[in-house]
Order: C-alpha cells, then sequence, then structure tokens
C-alpha cells in the first residue's frame, strides 16, 4: 500500500499552510475547511490529513466541530492530529468515525497510555515523529527533547501503529525533501511509516515510496500548484 494524502491544516476556522510549524508564519488562507476536504477527495484523495494547528499551538483540540463536519460530508479515511493531549480525547474522535489519531506530545510524556491505546484500538493509532535539528520535537513544534526519531519508533515497536515522520526544517518551504533523514527512519524502524515536510515535485514521493515508506503527506506543494493531486495518483498501490 502507497497514498498520497493532501493535508487539511486548521487555525482560526481556515484551512491555513505554516513555514518551518511557526505559527505567525502563514502562506496560505482559504476559508471553508469543509468545502477545501470535498475538494481534494472529488479529486482523488483516498486519505485526508486534517490538524488542528490551533489545538497544537493552544495544548487542546479547537476545530473539533469542523473535523465532525469534514468526517460526515467525506467518502474517505481521515487521519486527526493537533492538539489531541489526552487518552479521552483520542478515543472520542476514534468512536465518532475519525480512522486514526495521530498522537505527539502524549505519545513522548505519556507511552504507556498510548501503547494502551494502540492495544485498544490496533491499526489506528499514528505517532507524529516531528524532527527539528535531527531531535524530536513537543506541544506546536515548540519544545524540543532530547530524543531523535528513531529512538521515538522503538518506543512503539512492537505495537500495531504507524509514524508519521516530518522533517521540521523543511516543512512549508516547498524546497525538497531531505532524502537521508527519511531513509533513516524508514529503514531503522519495522513500523510502517508516512512522511511529510517539503515534498515539492513528483521524484520527492518516487524517491519516499523506493525507501519503503506507505504514504506521503502533501501540502503546500498542493495548494500552492506546484503538485498537482491527479499527477500523483498512479503511484498509489
Amino acid at each position: 500500500m502507497f497514498r498520497i494524502i493532501p493535508a487539511v491544516d486548521l487555525k482560526d476556522g481556515k484551512v491555513v499552510r505554516l513555514k518551518q510549524g511557526r505559527e505567525e508564519e502563514v502562506t496560505i488562507e482559504i476559508d471553508d475547511p469543509v468545502r477545501v476536504a470535498r475538494m481534494w477527495v472529488e479529486r482523488g484523495a483516498r486519505v485526508l490529513h486534517v490538524i488542528d494547528l490551533s489545538g497544537a499551538f493552544g495544548g487542546g483540540l479547537r476545530h473539533e466541530d469542523i473535523i465532525m463536519e469534514i468526517r460526515k460530508k467525506v467518502r474517505a479515511e481521515m487521519q486527526v492530529g493537533g492538539g489531541i493531549r489526552s487518552v479521552e480525547i483520542a478515543e472520542r474522535l476514534l468512536e465518532n468515525g475519525i480512522d486514526r489519531v495521530i498522537l505527539g506530545t502524549l505519545a513522548v510524556k505519556n507511552v504507556e497510555a498510548v501503547k494502551e491505546l494502540a492495544e485498544k484500538y490496533p491499526g489506528r493509532i499514528m505517532v507524529a515523529v516531528d524532527s527539528k535539528g535531527g531531535k524530536v520535537v513537543v506541544e506546536g513544534w515548540r519544545k524540543r527533547t532530547e530524543l531523535n526519531p528513531v529512538e521515538i519508533a522503538k518506543l512503539y515497536e512492537n505495537y500495531d501503529i504507524s509514524l508519521l515522520y516530518t522533517n521540521v526544517d523543511v516543512e512549508g518551504l516547498v524546497s525538497g525533501i531531505v532524502l537521508e533523514s527519511v531513509r533513516e527512519v524508514v529503514e531503522r524502524t519495522e513500523l510502517p511509516v508516512y512522511v511529510a515536510g517539503g515534498i515539492s515535485s513528483r521524484e520527492d514521493v518516487v524517491r519516499i515510496k523506493e525507501c519503503g515508506a506507505v504514504g506521503v503527506v502533501i501540502g503546500s506543494a498542493l495548494y500552492l500548484g506546484k503538485l498537482r493531486l491527479e499527477d500523483l495518483l498512479d503511484l498509489e498501490e
């Protein structure tokens, strides 16, 4: 399986793109997130990546109403993250039809709780491995940990979860991927890995697929028109 997944990042009720994950560096702003989500599905997306950026920066889910409205209006898988800092919120989303929840801060701060969630909801927990300067960052990418991406992956090696590896250093720049970093994470874990950050060409996607990743999340390159979703769907399996 390999999936091309458009990103729908929510901030203050709008779809946005940020440069290198910085809250104040908004490069794109679009009204009506539900319309945007439906547009990607109509254009062929089988999975949507919906992130509550306001929640990630604020420490708690802020756009649950919009997320659930998208859930009602689109027929596609949805993986949702951003500000899911408690088991209760994760379970609520999963019980209300979200296919996968993406846990970053919680997955670093409360490993045992996330392992228990993975046992209760096999295949529906995704751990966000957001890397900045080679170290994993949490709390809206603002707090640096002492763990590297592979060390986080190893914590969950024996559980039915997936990883989302994002290179924050190139996120939103549409400048291309750092292939060596992607390859290191994919090759050093048995877990399925999705990749985000810097993807700006078909060649980037092909190289990530050749590394053994199971999907890519693409944001800015699609919104800026540098890539067309329709031109990438033939890479899916």
